[in-house]
C-alpha cells in the first residue's frame, strides 16, 4: 500500500470475498503495491496521433524505445474510467505548514480530520503551465500527499497520459525515476543519471537543447536513503563529474546542473521540507477522499453485495477515527477488507469473538489473523498445523519485525537484499504466503529489487510486535541494537523507554509505533492475536501500570504538544478511557472549569480532534482561563468552529488568539468571542491577524467594549482581507466614530456578507457613512442596525442607499427613534429596491400614517418576505391600510402586528385579506385585544386560506366564542401547523370546541393553550381528543389550574394516544 493508489476498476472489486482470507490479503497487497491484473497487462500501444509528444521524433528509434520501456514500467492504467478526480486536479498549497513538517502522517489527518486547507486546484494537464500570462512555467514543482494517497500512482499516470499526448505536451522527453532506484547508487554523474533511464541516450547524453523541453520526475524523495543537505553541499557543474547521490540530486533542484531542466519531485510532507522553500516554484498536494469517493472505493470492493457493502458503510461511519482514516485510499482498502472478512465469518449480530474493530491496533490484529486465514484462533483449540502457524508468524515476527523496528528508528523505509542478509531475514520466507503479507519486493532499473512494508502503518505494527515480543528477554536497550547492558528488568522497563523516546521524537515518526505497542495489551486485542502471535493473557496484570505510566508523561508543560494527545490516543488504544471520559463529560455539563491538570488539558486538546461533539463546534464557553487558553492554543489551530464566550478574557488573550489566526496551519473558520473583556487593544490584535489569516470567516465580538479605535483596526484589516463574511460588534460602543470607521472598509470590501451592529450608540452621522459605502458596496447581505439612535435622517440615508443598492437582503432597524417621516422615506426606496427580503421596524414610532405608506410600497414591493412592525402605534386604521396591501401583495410570507392596539375592525380587515393571499405563511396578531369577533373573523379565512401556516394569538382578549370559531376552522384547514393561543380566556367550552377540531385535524403540530382557564376538565377533553390525531408534536397545557391528580391523567392519556407527542404542564 505504500505510496499506492487505489485501483478503481472493476477488476478490483471483483477479487474480493473470494478465496481463503489469506488469498485475500495477498491479492490486496498485491494490489496497492501495484501488481495484480495492472502489472500483468502487457502494455497496450496506443494510437499514435500527430499531437503526441512523439510526433515529431517518429523515425528516432531512441525516443521510441524509451517511450515503450516508460509503457511497460507504467504498466497498464486504471482501468477504462482513468485516473480519479483526486489526481488529475491537484491542490495548490502555498507551502508546508508546522502540522506538515513536524507530525506523523496520521496525527496530519487525525488533526484536521481528513480535511483540505486550499480550495484553489490545477489540473494535472497544467501542472506544468504558467498561472497565468505574466508567470513562467515552474522549473522545481513538488507534489505532497500523505503514505497511501496516491502519489507513485499519480506519476505512473502522468506518464502513460503524457505518451498518449494528453498531458505534458511541451515536453519532449519525461525521465521517471524513484529514489529506490537511486539508493542503489553510491555516487553518480548528471549524465549517468539521464542514461540510466534513458539508456538510448548515447555517449552524449541529453542534448543541451532539449533540455528545456525534458521532464526528470524523482519519485519518492522521503525514501532517500541520504537526507538532502543544501546547506552543505558542494557546487557542481559538471555533468560527467562522478558525485555523491544526494549531492547530485541537490545540485539539480539548485540550477547547478541542467539549469533548464524541468524538475517534478513527490514525496511525504515532512520529509519535502528538505527542499528550501526558496527553490520551489510550485507546490501541490494530492487530497485523500471525501465522503462520496470513501463510498465509492468500498462500492467497488464488493459492487454485488448490497448487504456486505452496507454493514461495512455503516462500521466505517460510526466509527469516527477509523473514518478519518478512511480518507486515505489504501487505508480505507485495507479497512474495507477486514470489515468485509468480519461480515463474511460472524455467525450473528451477538457473535462477540468476530465483533468489528474499535481501534487501529485491532484492525491491524485483524489484518494479522487474515494473513494467517482465521486458522486456529478458536480459543482452546489446538493442533500440529496450529503450533505450526503459530511458529511462523512468531519467526516471522523475529526477522520482518526486527527489520520494521531499526528501519522506524533510522527513519528508513525502503530495503535492500543486504539490509534483509544484515537483519537475518531469509528470502525464503518473503516467497510463503504470509511473509509476502507484509514485505512486498519492487524490479527496480539496477536489475536489483528493492523491498518495502505495503504501508507505512504496517511497518509500524509490525514493529511494534517485535518490540513487545522482544522486551520480555531483552537485558538491552532495543533502540540502540545493544550498548550499555541493562539489568533483566521486563517489559515495563522497555515500555516505558519505548514512551519516553516517543514523546521526545520532535517528528512524532514513533507515535503510531507507540500506540500500536499500547493497543497490544488491550483485551481484545490479545484475544484475537493469542495463539498466533501473542500468549493468551500476556502483560494483561500490567494495563493499569502501563496506563500510569503513560499518563505520566503528560508534564505540564507550557502547551499541550502533539505527542501528549498522542498519548491519549495510545490510552485509547489500550482501551484505558477513563481520563478522556471524565472531561468529556465535564465539558457536556459545562463543568470543565475545574479540570486544569496537565492530564486533563491533554485529554481536552484529544477531544477536539476526535469528539463528535466538537467536529462541528468545540464550546469551551465559561470555562477557560488564560493559563489553560494557552496551553491549548496548538491545538485549536485545528478546530472549526470555536466558541469561547463569557470567559472573561482580556487583551492579552486576544494577542495568543491573534498568533494562533495568523499562523499558516489555522483551520478555525468561525470564532465567537461573545461577552469578554476585549478592549481596543485585544481587537487590534485580532486585526493584526485578519491581514494574514485565510481562514476565518466569521467573528463574533458581541458585548465587549472595543470602542471607535478597536472598530477602526478591525474596518482597517477588512481592507485588505478576503475571506472573513461575518462580523458582529453587536454592544461594543463604537459609536459614530466606529461606524464611519466600517463604512469606509465596505466601501471597498467585497466579501463580507453579514454585519451586526446593534446597540452601539450609532446616531444620524454614523448611519450617513453607512449608507454612503451601500451605494457602493454589493457584498453585504445583512445589516443589523437595531438598538441605536438614527431617527429619520438616518432613516432617510439608508432608503437613498436602498434605491442605489441591489445586494442587501436584510436590514434591521428596530427601536431606532423612527417615526412616520423615517418611514415614508424607507417605502419609497422600497417601491424601487428590487433585493431586500427582510425589515425590521419593530418597536419605533410608526403610526397610522406611516402605515398608510407602508401599505403602498407592499402593493408594488415584490421582493420583501418578511416585515415586522411589532410595538409601534398602527391602531386599527394603519392595520386596515395594511390589510388592504396584504390583499395584493404576492411575495410576502411573514407579517409581525404584535402589540399595535389593533381591535377587531382590523381583524375583521385581515381576515378578509387572507381569504385572497396565497403568500403569508405567518401571521403574529398576539397582545392586540382583537376578542372574540375578531378571531372568528380570522378563523373564517382559514376555512379557505391554505397558505397560512404559523397564527400567533397571545393574549388577544379571546373566549369561547372565538376558541369555537378556530376549532371549527381547523376541522376544515389543512395547512396550519402552529397555532398560539396563550394568555386568553377560552374556557372549558372552548377547550371541547379544539379537541373536536383535533380529532379530524392532521395538519397542526404544535398548540399552546397555555393560561386559558381550562380547569381539569377541559385539559382531559384536549388530551383524549389526541387519540385520533397522529400529527401533533407539542402541547403546552400550563397555568391552567390542572392539579396533580389532572396532571397524572392527562400524561397517561397522552401515553397512551399519542406517544410522540410532547405535553408542557
Amino acid at each position: 500500500m505504500r505510496k499506492q493508489e487505489l485501483r478503481m476498476g472493476g477488476e478490483a472489486g471483483q477479487s474480493h470475498g473470494a478465496g481463503s482470507p489469506a488469498e485475500q490479503v495477498k491479492a490486496l497487497v498485491d494490489l496497492l503495491a501495484g501488481k495484480g491484473s495492472q502489472g500483468s497487462q502487457a502494455p497496450q500501444t496506443p494510437n499514435r496521433t500527430p499531437d503526441t509528444p512523439l510526433g515529431p521524433h517518429g523515425n528516432d528509434l531512441r525516443i521510441q524505445r524509451h517511450w515503450d520501456a516508460l509503457l511497460s514500467r507504467a504498466g497498464g492504467g486504471l482501468g477504462p474510467g482513468g485516473p480519479s478526480p483526486r489526481l488529475t486536479n491537484l491542490l495548490l498549497v502555498e507551502g508546508l505548514t508546522d502540522l506538515q513538517l513536524r507530525e506523523h502522517d496520521f496525527t496530519q489527518v487525525e488533526a484536521t480530520r481528513g480535511g483540505w486547507h486550499s480550495t484553489r486546484t490545477i489540473a494535472l494537464d497544467r501542472l506544468f503551465l504558467p498561472l497565468s500570462r505574466v508567470s513562467i512555467p515552474p522549473r522545481i514543482s513538488i507534489t505532497i500527499g500523505v503514505a497511501g494517497v496516491g502519489k507513485t500512482t499519480l506519476v505512473r499516470e502522468y506518464i502513460r497520459l503524457w505518451a498518449r499526448g494528453q498531458v505534458g505536451k511541451d515536453f519532449s522527453l519525461v525521465l521517471p525515476l524513484t529514489f529506490r532506484d537511486l539508493n542503489t547508487h553510491e555516487k553518480l554523474s548528471a549524465d549517468r543519471l539521464v542514461r540510466s533511464v534513458f539508456p538510448h541516450a548515447g555517449e552524449s547524453g541529453v542534448e543541451v537543447a532539449d533540455l528545456a523541453k525534458v521532464l526528470l520526475i524523482l519519485d519518492g524523495l522521503d525514501e532517500c536513503k541520504t537526507p538532502l543537505d543544501f546547506s552543505n553541499t558542494m557546487a557542481c557543474t559538471d555533468p560527467k563529474k562522478e558525485i555523491q547521490v544526494d549531492h547530485l540530486i541537490t545540485n539539480i533542484i539548485r540550477g547547478n546542473l541542467f539549469p533548464e531542466l524541468s524538475v517534478w519531485v513527490t514525496s511525504r510532507p515532512s520529509m519535502a521540507g528538505q527542499i528550501p522553500g526558496g527553490l520551489v516554484d510550485r507546490m501541490t498536494e494530492i487530497r485523500g477522499f471525501n465522503e462520496e469517493e470513501i463510498q465509492e472505493c468500498l462500492e467497488q470492493m464488493y459492487p454485488e453485495d448490497q448487504v456486505l457493502l452496507g454493514w461495512v458503510l455503516s462500521q466505517v461511519q460510526a466509527n469516527r477515527a477509523l473514518y478519518l482514516m478512511c480518507t486515505v485510499p489504501a487505508f480505507c482498502q485495507l479497512a474495507g477488507s477486514v470489515l468485509g472478512h468480519l461480515c463474511h465469518h460472524r455467525r450473528g449480530p451477538q457473535d462477540t469473538e468476530l465483533w468489528p474493530p474499535r481501534t487501529l491496533c485491532e484492525l491491524y490484529s485483524w489484518y494479522f489473523r487474515m494473513a494467517f486465514g482465521g486458522e486456529g484462533q478458536e480459543t482452546g483449540k489446538a493442533s500440529p498445523r496450529i503450533e505450526q502457524l503459530a511458529h511462523g508468524g512468531r519467526k516471522m515476527v523475529g526477522t520482518l519485525g526486527r527489520l520494521a523496528f531499526h528501519g522506524l528508528v533510522k527513519k528508513k523505509y525502503v530495503f535492500y537484499e543486504p539490509d534483509l542478509k544484515a537483519f537475518g531475514v531469509d528470502l525464503a520466507v518473503l516467497q510463503s504466503a504470509l511473509g509476502s503479507c507484509f514485505l512486498q519486493r519492487e524490479e527496480i532499473l539496477a536489475s536489483s529489487a528493492a523491498y518495502c512494508f505495503a504501508h507505512l502503518s504496517l511497518q509500524e505494527f509490525v514493529a511494534a510486535a517485535y518490540y513487545y515480543s522482544a522486551s520480555k528477554r531483552a537485558i538491552f536497550d532495543l533502540f540502540t541494537e545493544g550498548g550499555m547492558s541493562w539489568p533483566r528488568l521486563g517489559f515495563l522497563t522497555h515500555l516505558r523507554s519505548a514512551a519516553q523516546r516517543a514523546v521526545q521524537a520532535e517528528d512524532g515518526r514513533l507515535d503510531v509505533f507507540l500506540r500500536f505497542l499500547a493497543g497490544l495489551l488491550s483485551p481484545r486485542v490479545n484475544a484475537l492475536l493469542a495463539g498466533s502471535l501473542l500468549a493468551l493473557g500476556e502483560h494483561q496484570g500490567s494495563r493499569i501500570q502501563v496506563a500510569e505510566l503513560l499518563q505520566g508523561c503528560l508534564r505540564p508543560d507550557v502547551a499541550v504538544s502533539a505527542r501528549a494527545v498522542n498519548v491519549l490516543h495510545c490510552l485509547h488504544e489500550l482501551q484505558h478511557t477513563e481520563l478522556a471520559r471524565n472531561v468529556e463529560e465535564a465539558m457536556k455539563n459545562g463543568d470543565l472549569a475545574g479540570l486544569t491538570g496537565p492530564q486533563h488539558r491533554a485529554a481536552l486538546a484529544y477531544l477536539l480532534q476526535v469528539s463528535d461533539a466538537c467536529a462541528q463546534e468545540a464550546n469551551l464557553s465559561l470555562c477557560l482561563s488564560q493559563g489553560v487558553l494557552q496551553s491549548l492554543l496548538p491545538q485549536l489551530l485545528y478546530c472549526q468552529s470555536l466558541r469561547l464566550d463569557a470567559n472573561q478574557f482580556q487583551d492579552p488573550v486576544m494577542e495568543l488568539l491573534g498568533s494562533v489566526l495568523s499562523g499558516k496551519d489555522c483551520r478555525i473558520q468561525r470564532i465567537s468571542l461573545a461577552e469578554n473583556q476585549i478592549s481596543n487593544k485585544g481587537a487590534k490584535a485580532l486585526a493584526r491577524s485578519l491581514l494574514v489569516n485565510r481562514s476565518l470567516t466569521a467573528l463574533d465580538l458581541r458585548s465587549n467594549s472595543i470602542g471607535p479605535q478597536g472598530a477602526k483596526a478591525l474596518a482597517d484589516a477588512l481592507k485588505i482581507n478576503r475571506v472573513l463574511a461575518s462580523l458582529s460588534l453587536q454592544s461594543n460602543r463604537i459609536r459614530d466614530d466606529g461606524a464611519r470607521s466600517m463604512a469606509e472598509a465596505l466601501a471597498v470590501n467585497r466579501t463580507l456578507s453579514v454585519l451586526h451592529l446593534q446597540k452601539n450608540t450609532i446616531g444620524p452621522m454614523g448611519t450617513q457613512r453607512m449608507a454612503d459605502a451601500l451605494k457602493q458596496n454589493r457584498s453585504l447581505k445583512e445589516l443589523m442596525f437595531s438598538s441605536n439612535s438614527i431617527g429619520d435622517g438616518g432613516a432617510k440615508a439608508l432608503a437613498e442607499a436602498l434605491k442605489v443598492n441591489q445586494g442587501l437582503e436584510s436590514l434591521d432597524l428596530q427601536s431606532n427613534s423612527i417615526s412616520d417621516a423615517g418611514v415614508a422615506a424607507l417605502m419609497g426606496a422600497l417601491r424601487a429596491n428590487q433585493t431586500l427580503l427582510s425589515l425590521n421596524l419593530r418597536e419605533n414610532s410608526i403610526s397610522s400614517e406611516g402605515a398608510q405608506d407602508l401599505a403602498r410600497a407592499l402593493c408594488t414591493n415584490s421582493t420583501l418576505k418578511n416585515l415586522d412592525l411589532t410595538a409601534n402605534l398602527l391602531q386599527d386604521q394603519g392595520a386596515q391600510a395594511i390589510a388592504v396591501a396584504v390583499r395584493e401583495n404576492r411575495t410576502l410570507t411573514s407579517l409581525h402586528l404584535q402589540w399595535n392596539f389593533i381591535q377587531a375592525s382590523a381583524a375583521k380587515a385581515l381576515g378578509q385579506a387572507l381569504q385572497f393571499n396565497r403568500s403569508l405563511t405567518s401571521l403574529d396578531l398576539q397582545e392586540n385585544a382583537i376578542g372574540d369577533e375578531g378571531a372568528c373573523a380570522v378563523a373564517n379565512a382559514l376555512k379557505t386560506n391554505t397558505a397560512l401556516t404559523a397564527l400567533y394569538l397571545q393574549v388577544a382578549s379571546i373566549g369561547a366564542l372565538g376558541a369555537q370559531a378556530l376549532g371549527e376552522a381547523l376541522t376544515v384547514n389543512r395547512t396550519l401547523e402552529i397555532l398560539d393561543l396563550r394568555g386568553n380566556a377560552i374556557g372549558v367550552a372552548g377547550a371541547k370546541a379544539l379537541a373536536n377540531a383535533l380529532k379530524v385535524n392532521s395538519s397542526l403540530r404544535r398548540i399552546n393553550l397555555q393560561e386559558n382557564s381550562l380547569g381539569m376538565d377541559g385539559a382531559i377533553c384536549v388530551a383524549n381528543a389526541l387519540s385520533g390525531n397522529h400529527g401533533l408534536q407539542h402541547i403546552n397545557l400550563q397555568g391552567n389550574r390542572i392539579g396533580e391528580s389532572g396532571a397524572r391523567m392527562i400524561s397517561e392519556a397522552i401515553k397512551t394516544n399519542a406517544p410522540s407527542c410532547t405535553v408542557e404542564m
